[in-house]
């Protein structure tokens, strides 16, 4: 019962919600508000599972001084910080609380920080992709050195327009069709799983299967 109560309800939810795709009735219309519903109590029942989760695992590291447990003192006490600006100051654009403070003076540089980082090693790993060893490595230097020629002034300016041309062209032709034949991939590969979880084949969301 314990296995067959939670597959017997996933198929009877994702059939709901499948089913008002297709079917334009103001029942399932209904199903489906009532369902978005009963989504967004979970998601604030599993956001505190997490963060629970997240206070545990780096109290045992604090407690059992593994290695960087310093940083774990920080993460909880940012977190705290955090919670507590959210809760009790306020959250509006532009004013001077402290959850604001910490978003704009903490959280905006961090991550701006961590983009800059990312520019990096975005050029080593095309350094190292844009060797040319073969045909399509060649194909792919060269698609690569009109597209950057492409988007800043000094190429337009070299080729009077023409590197900005080529690079539209290999964006919106070969760059979309790759991509629309990648989101069809996704596509099938999410229907198939989705049909497994269903049909509760699939049931690596149940803990112990």
């Amino acid at each position: 019962m314990k296995r067959q109560l939670p597959v017997f309800l996933t198929f009877i939810c994702a059939f709901v919600l499948t089913v008002q795709f297709f079917v334009p009735h103001r029942t399932f219309e209904q199903a489906y508000e009532v369902s978005n519903i009963w989504l967004q109590i979970l998601g604030v029942f599993t956001i505190l599972i997490g963060i629970l989760s997240l206070v545990e695992s780096h109290l045992q590291k604090i407690r059992r001084r593994q290695a960087q447990w310093q940083y774990s003192i920080i993460t909880i006490v940012g977190l705290l910080v955090t919670v507590a600006g959210g809760l009790f100051g306020s959250v509006e654009a532009g004013s001077r609380g402290v959850f604001m403070w910490m978003y704009n003076s903490v959280l905006n540089p961090i991550s701006a920080t961590m983009f800059s980082l990312l520019a990096f090693f975005i050029a080593s790993a095309a350094f190292r992709a844009f060797r040319v060893r073969s045909a399509l490595s060649t194909i792919l230097l060269l698609a690569a050195a009109f597209v950057m020629l492409g988007r800043v002034p000094l190429g337009d300016r070299m080729s009077a327009g023409l590197f900005p041309a080529i690079a539209d062209w290999l964006l919106n032709v070969p760059n979309v069709a790759a991509k629309r034949a990648i989101l069809i991939g996704i596509g099938l590969g999410e229907a198939s799983m989705a049909l497994r979880v269903m049909l509760g084949i699939e049931r690596s969301y149940m803990a112990g299967d």
